[in-house]
């Protein structure tokens, strides 16, 4: 009885102290939760790496990389993501600094790089097609288009993310919410340039000069 009652005085005791602790602040909050996001999108990417390092040899007598790949077209686009990233470090800067023309311009430019990558991936993907080299031809090609299609897909997605966050920051203005939104994009966008590093080395490096 005594050993209940103690508890239920500990209890009482205790229950006044947790509820004054400090709440965690919501941008922490939030940036713990889109890690475990990017996190799981990199989970993902290894086992579309995985299965494409498994299916590489698999051309079924078609084309390999070596026959298929443009070493000047990847430079060009690799340069563009990762200048697109510096842009998009400048523009978080310019965020914590509440520097709106530094954010327009960061944006601007982050989307244009971003946009050039993407009309040149494109432009690789119409180009093999033509050539005969799809998705069907050989598993070798469905691992290839599977993994930088979905890069490619995720680009996409950030440039839209972009384009209705600076609609936000024009409506709105830098509210705290806007901000967060902001900082996860740029953790987003440099995710996806380590990504390609990982791509463009494994992918396009090793198929050209296996």
């Amino acid at each position: 009885m005594n050993i209940a009652l103690e508890a239920d005085l500990l209890r009482r005791e205790l229950l006044p102290a947790a509820s004054a602790a400090p709440a965690v602040p919501k941008r922490i909050v939030v940036a713990y939760g889109f890690w475990i996001f990017l996190l799981s999108d990199i989970v993902m990417f290894a086992a579309l790496f995985a299965a494409y390092a498994v299916l590489v040899g698999a051309t079924a007598g078609g084309p390999n990389g070596a026959e298929l790949f443009s070493e000047r077209s990847v430079a060009i686009e690799t340069a563009c993501l990762l200048a697109s990233s510096y842009t998009c470090g400048l523009m978080s800067l310019a965020v914590r600094s509440r520097r709106r023309l530094g954010i327009y311009l960061g944006a601007v430019i982050t989307f244009a790089l971003g946009a050039a990558f993407l009309g040149l991936e494109l432009r690789e993907f119409a180009d093999m097609i033509a050539r005969g080299a799809t998705p069907q031809s050989s598993a070798f090609l469905s691992a290839f288009f599977t993994l930088v299609g979905s890069h490619g897909a995720h680009v996409t997605v950030g440039l839209i993310w972009l384009l209705v966050m600076m609609a936000q920051v024009a409506v709105t203005g830098l509210r705290p919410a806007v901000e967060r939104r902001l900082l996860c994009f740029s953790l987003f966008w440099h995710a996806l340039d380590i990504i390609w590093v990982s791509l463009f080395t494994v992918v396009y490096l090793m198929g050209v000069h296996p």
